[in-house]
């Protein structure tokens, strides 16, 4: 249960720092944060990241739904002895979500951090995307410390025997 409440967090915290953007600024209206590095500007995509797919709405309507799916669905399967895991899918659950709702109530997603790294203006974003950012890196962890855990008990059971 705690992690659909992490989601629900996440999912309001996207939507209400979204909603606070949109009360307080026009499309592409931009406040400097940090000079030459963070501004938080008001932008819109109807894309996915980088502007991938614009206007491809009922794709994302169909993928969301299925992601969703998957996720609940995972995490009711590890719901005991999988904590960090499920960490990582509530954050995808939430971030994913969060960008749905303004899918479809707006047909496209309110973004704003907006950062500039080593002269390179970073594709803008929201709570929602670095939500799903977080998830995934948190779950590509556990699956390579997995992995390396697999493969460190292989060398010491005594079945790795092939040595050149």
């Amino acid at each position: 249960m705690i992690y659909y409440i992490l989601a629900l967090f996440l999912i309001a915290l996207d939507q209400v720092t979204k909603w606070v953007v949109v009360k307080t600024m026009d499309v592409r209206d931009s406040i400097e944060v940090i000079p030459g590095f963070f501004h938080i500007t008001s932008h819109r995509n109807s894309g996915a990241a980088w502007g991938m797919l614009e206007d491809q709405m009922w794709l994302f309507y169909i993928v969301t739904v299925f992601v969703v799916g998957v996720i609940i669905y995972y995490m009711i399967q590890y719901r005991h002895g999988y904590r960090l895991l499920n960490i990582g899918l509530a954050f995808i659950l939430g971030g994913a979500i969060g960008n749905f709702i303004d899918r479809l109530r707006i047909q496209e997603v309110i973004d704003f951090f907006d950062f500039m790294i080593l002269n390179y203006n970073f594709p803008i974003f929201n709570v929602a995307d670095s939500a799903l950012t977080v998830g995934v890196i948190l779950i590509i962890i556990l699956m390579l410390y997995d992995e390396w855990q697999n493969k460190k008990g292989e060398k010491h059971d005594g079945k790795t025997t092939n040595r050149s």
